[in-house]
Order: structure tokens, then sequence, then C-alpha cells
């Protein structure tokens, strides 16, 4: 695989409010100009914003949130799209769903967090789940960055990716 430019990679949710905030923030942080991440939703609501806790607990964390924004997974099956070398569904429901054909049929995985925007638990409860999730997907997200560069051809990627999956 050519590293002369990033690895793209598209996580994956229903709303793309939380979860897949978190990656996409997280790994353009870690990621070291080797990484590029985006993020979608299979069905964000109309005028799907992302959750205002996601963003706080990002911006405590020294994560940049400039440009995160909600927004349907259409987007990337354009033929104007970046090119994805890696999609990660980060919730179960997108897992499950039918995504649209990705140009260039990249690697897939699946890295299943539980939502923690779900629930009645109070503000504070919220706050510490989503602070949770984002402490694992960044685990997961130390590993595979630090891959080397021969586990990250297409074949390699999507095997290194859901073996990052396994408890």
């Amino acid at each position: 695989m050519n590293q002369t430019k990033p690895l793209n990679v598209l996580f994956l949710c229903t709303h793309n409010s939380a979860r897949s905030i978190l990656a996409e923030a997280l790994l353009n942080h870690m990621g070291r100009g080797r990484f590029k991440g985006f993020s979608a939703g299979s069905s964000p609501r109309d005028k799907q914003q992302p959750n205002p806790l996601a963003l706080e607990v990002l911006q405590k964390e020294g994560i940049a949130i400039e440009g995160l924004h909600s927004k349907s997974w259409d987007v990337f099956a354009r033929a104007d799209a970046p090119h994805m070398d890696l999609v990660i569904t980060v919730c179960d429901n997108a897992a499950g769903e039918v995504c649209p054909y990705w140009p260039g049929q990249p690697a897939t995985a699946h890295w299943g967090y539980e939502d923690p925007s779900a629930g009645d638990a109070s503000e504070d409860e919220k706050r510490m789940a989503f602070l949770k999730t984002l402490h694992m997907i960044r685990r997961r997200l130390e590993i595979f960055i630090n891959l080397p560069v021969a586990s990250l051809s297409q074949m390699a990627l999507q095997q290194s990716a859901r073996e990052l999956a396994k408890p």
C-alpha cells in the first residue's frame, strides 16, 4: 500500500452523532498524517448534529472538534467522494444494515460499542459513558495506527481491523 497518502477510514453509525464522531475525531488526532478519519450515518435525523456530550468530551481530552458534523453515508458513496480504504461500523444497528456500494470496494470491519447517549441516565452518567467509549475507541486505534505498513494492504487491513474487534 502506498503510504505517501493517508489511509482513509470511514466510521459508520446510525445517526452519526456519537460513536462515529468520536472515532473520526480521535483517528484524525492520533493518525499523524498516516490516517484520515471520516464519519457518517445510515440514517441521520433531519438537521442532526453531533451530540453535545461527544463534543465536550473530545474538547476536554484536547481533541479538535472543528469541522465535525453529522452526515449521511450517501455522501461517501458518490463518485466524487474521497476513496475509502477501510469502513468500520461502530454500532450494531449500522452493522446489520445493507451498506451502499463503496467505490473502490474498501476493506470492512465492525467494532461494536454501546451507545453512550442511550437510556435515562443523568447528564453526568452519560458524560462518563462518552468518556469510557472514547477510551475504548482510543485503545483499538492505538493498536491499529501502529500496525506495520505490510499489514495495511487491503486483505491484511480487513483481517487486522476485524481482529481488533475481538475481546
